[in-house]
């Protein structure tokens, strides 16, 4: 009975570790700005890759703290460094949820396919998690504040949704390809050492 007991405590404190890296990671990529990728349209972001890899690696509810964590961080950026969006992203809504579900979206899409080929299933856990975060946030950004956004962005709110979700497009593609471009070696090279 001791042994399972311990074990448990271990488990535990080896997914407090991983939330406590990965979430570290994804602030500072965060603060240094090499989290986001310049676009000509707008910025593409790499902080949510540690949230899949946390997820894949060690189960929906790692990569969901990891995802809670990077964005009450993003609560925290919008309110230090205020920006003519940040209206937008003071709202957990926007800023947390689709975040926390980044790790059980990547979880799930990997663990429920059926090809033996890991690499594929990373890629396609990669893509969604990338995929939920991108249309996540936006989809809550015209629910949520159209008209808002449409004025902060100066255009018609009639094209509001034009915008937003080509601006979904324009940044998911780039963000999924670096995603499965990190994420597949990074997460194969995990589970050889943990093996």
């Amino acid at each position: 009975m001791r042994n399972i007991q311990n074990e448990k405590v271990k488990f535990g404190l080896r997914e407090m570790a991983v939330i406590g890296m990965l979430s570290a990671v994804s602030v500072v990529l965060g603060l240094t700005g090499y989290g986001f990728i310049q676009l000509p349209v707008a910025k593409a972001t790499i902080l949510h890759i540690p949230v899949i890899i946390g997820a894949i690696l060690e189960g929906p509810v790692v990569g969901a703290m990891i995802g809670l964590i990077f964005g009450l961080f993003s609560i925290l950026q919008n309110i230090t460094a205020p920006s003519v969006l940040s209206f937008a992203f003071f709202n957990p809504l926007v800023s947390v949820l689709p975040r926390v579900l980044i790790g059980i979206t990547a979880y799930y899409s990997y663990k429920m396919l059926t090809v033996k080929n890991e690499s594929l299933k990373i890629g396609i856990g990669a893509i969604v998690g990338t995929l939920t975060n991108t249309f996540g946030v936006l989809t809550m950004i015209y629910i949520l504040y159209a008209a808002k956004y449409a004025a902060a962005k100066n255009i018609s709110p009639d094209l509001a949704a034009k915008v937003i979700y080509g601006i979904a497009l324009t940044n998911g593609i780039p963000e999924s390809v670096i995603a499965v471009i990190v994420c597949i070696p990074v997460i194969l090279a995990v589970k050889r050492i943990k093996r």
